[in-house]
């Protein structure tokens, strides 16, 4: 049990999880949470990973589009807060590492001290772009295994795993995107991430032609094919994503709730399914407050 809300396991544990089960062969399935209800609700699931997805986090947080517009101060604080509330696993969006090779230094002690087991760097120009997005471009791949390098020679825990993804494929080809895979594997990675490829023979040839577990990211609507469990297993992937689906869903459950109370004036017809008040209240810890009270009560 949490204690007033916040994790009672380890980083190292955390980590230590996490390795053991992204191995080649292993599927590990990691929801995407972006912002501190949505971690809640997937951390109780049982899930081996969670996915703190750039994308999701920046919207909530700032109302922005995820286009370079976050710091690593906006982001290693998010960090921060999610790996606080959860027990699961934290695999967490670090974009480009937000500067040259120093800041991805930097980059990787800051996410590890704030508690991510896994955090994920990207070979965009900055200002970088969500990776279904057209118009990404990419540093020179040197540049990329440069940052890797660095990456690995930073952190301190040695379970801290570096996904290394390339956003080749959309401007300069598959061929580009796997050269590059294989010059990042190299560098250190522990993960390679061949961001967006737009068929399922274009992930076969993706999933044959690596030892390192893979990583697909499974967007509804996005530019890849959102496959079944066992598919992507086939397929060779060791860790599957889904960024987007917890916030595509939300929002269309605040549009669907406000559209009822503009129409109505009231939520008394409402159609769309709620969290019941005294379960949700339990899930935010109003539980241990309860306790709290009760065991500081002042005696008049």
């Amino acid at each position: 049990m949490m204690r007033q809300g916040l994790s009672t396991i380890s980083n190292a544990d955390r980590r230590a999880q996490l390795r053991a089960k992204v191995q080649k062969g292993n599927l590990v399935v990691a929801p995407g949470v972006f912002e501190m209800i949505s971690a809640k609700v997937a951390d109780r699931m049982g899930f081996d990973a969670l996915y703190m997805t750039g994308y999701g986090t920046v919207a909530s947080f700032m109302g922005l589009p995820d286009a370079g517009l976050a710091s690593y101060t906006d982001m290693v604080n998010r960090v921060t807060q999610f790996a606080s509330i959860t027990q699961t696993p934290m695999i967490c969006d670090g974009d480009t590492g937000y500067g040259g090779y120093l800041n991805v230094m930097h980059t990787v002690r800051g996410y590890e001290a704030a508690g991510a087991c896994a955090i994920q760097l990207e070979d965009q120009e900055f200002p970088k772009k969500c990776g279904h997005m057209l118009g990404r471009r990419v540093v020179p791949a040197q540049t990329m295994v440069e940052k890797i390098k660095v990456a690995v020679e930073t952190r301190s825990d040695p379970n801290f795993l570096i996904i290394a993804r390339t956003d080749a494929r959309t401007t300069l080809g598959l061929d580009e995107a796997m050269r590059r895979a294989e010059m990042y594997a190299r560098a250190g990675a522990d993960l390679l991430f061949l961001e967006s490829p737009e068929s399922i023979e274009e992930m076969e040839r993706i999933g044959r032609a690596f030892d390192l577990p893979l990583v697909a990211n499974m967007v509804e609507g996005g530019r890849t094919p959102v496959l079944s469990y066992d598919d992507l297993k086939s397929l060779g992937y060791g860790l599957v994503i889904f960024p987007a689906t917890a916030f595509l869903a939300a929002g269309a459950a605040f549009e669907q709730v406000f559209g009822t109370l503009k129409r109505d004036k009231s939520t008394a017809d409402l159609k769309a399914p709620i969290f019941e008040f005294q379960k949700f209240s339990q899930l935010m810890g109003f539980d241990w407050v309860s306790e709290f009270d009760k065991s500081h009560v002042q005696e008049d």
